[in-house]
């Protein structure tokens, strides 16, 4: 009788949700499938040939649809390690919002949606390319790497870098080497972002057993890591104009924008394992963010202009 008189069991006995439809809008990741939609919009405009603009509209929200569907999938895994974190306990599955069948069966359907609709509507290289990240980042990194290597970030990091290509794909039917530099770029740029986060979230990760590369390797050899990816990254970003696939403005801009990457990263190369205020890497963290942001959003104007120019050239 005690079940009944829960107003969240049923009369079977059986649990019932809390989930509003902003929690399942969370449960989404929607910060991480802006950035997805954005560097996939970003593949798609850079393709040397143009699509039905409501060919491109259902391409970009099966991509958004297929983000959202790897993050549902994500926090339904990692639900015991994100209670423990203080900056994910207040997510949804954590948090007890949304039930974990409920989490799972979203992030599935979706993720079939997602593919089928990219494949049927678009092309089937470009849903294989999404199918493919999906599996990557809930099986590969979440169910996988991300427990068990401090190189959980690197590799899984292909997940996240691989929207331009599907971007470029949707198009052209092709992968190209544009594409795949674009590709670059999110890659090398995403073990020093993480990394910087994990420097002064390092006390969380080793609460929740996640072999983070502070956790494992110290801090004093994760900041030379991220120096190190800083100075690989500031030149791959540069490569877009050095083989002709832009003008200089984005020559020009890319080479500022991986300067201040790089000092950034000498200021945290600099810290001490006694700086427990972190503002270092918590600044090399939030240029990260704008430096992708601003690259890729310089890429999409140059080449917004460039065709534009040459339109009105010929």
């Amino acid at each position: 009788m005690a079940l009944v008189d829960d107003p969240m069991i049923d009369e079977a006995g059986f649990r019932m949700s809390e989930a509003t439809a902003g929690d399942f809008f969370a449960l989404l990741k929607p910060r991480v499938m802006s950035l997805v939609v954005f560097t996939a919009f970003v593949g798609m405009v850079a393709a040397p040939v143009t699509i039905n603009p409501l060919i491109a509209m259902v391409a970009i929200l099966a991509i958004a649809i297929g983000a959202g569907a790897s993050g549902a999938l994500n926090m339904w895994y990692d639900a015991d390690i994100d209670a423990v974190m203080s900056r994910t306990a207040s997510r949804p599955v954590p948090s007890g919002r949304i039930l974990p069948g409920e989490a799972l069966s979203f992030g599935l359907v979706l993720s079939v949606l997602s593919v089928m609709t990219l494949g049927v509507l678009v092309n089937w290289l470009s849903a294989a390319l999404l199918a493919f990240t999906i599996f990557f980042y809930a099986v590969v990194y979440t169910m996988w790497l991300k427990r068990s290597t401090p190189q959980n970030i690197v590799i899984g990091g292909a997940a996240g870098a691989i929207p331009p290509v599907i971007g470029w794909a949707a198009v052209t039917g092709t992968v190209s080497l544009e594409s795949l530099v674009l590709f670059l770029i999110i890659f090398l740029w995403t073990p020093p972002h993480f990394w910087a986060l994990a420097l002064f979230k390092s006390d969380d990760y080793a609460k929740a057993g996640i072999p983070m590369m502070p956790v494992i390797a110290g801090q004093a050899s994760t900041r030379r890591q991220i120096f190190a990816y800083a100075l690989i990254l500031a030149p791959i970003g540069v490569l877009p104009w050095v083989l002709g696939f832009t003008t200089a403005f984005y020559g020009v801009a890319s080479l500022a924008l991986g300067i201040g990457f790089v000092w950034y990263a000498w200021k945290v190369l600099r810290m001490t394992d006694d700086d427990r205020a972190m503002k270092p890497a918590k600044a090399l963290f939030a240029y990260s963010l704008l430096y992708l942001f601003a690259i890729f959003a310089i890429y999409l104007a140059d080449c917004v202009v460039g065709r534009a120019l040459a339109i009105g050239g010929a």
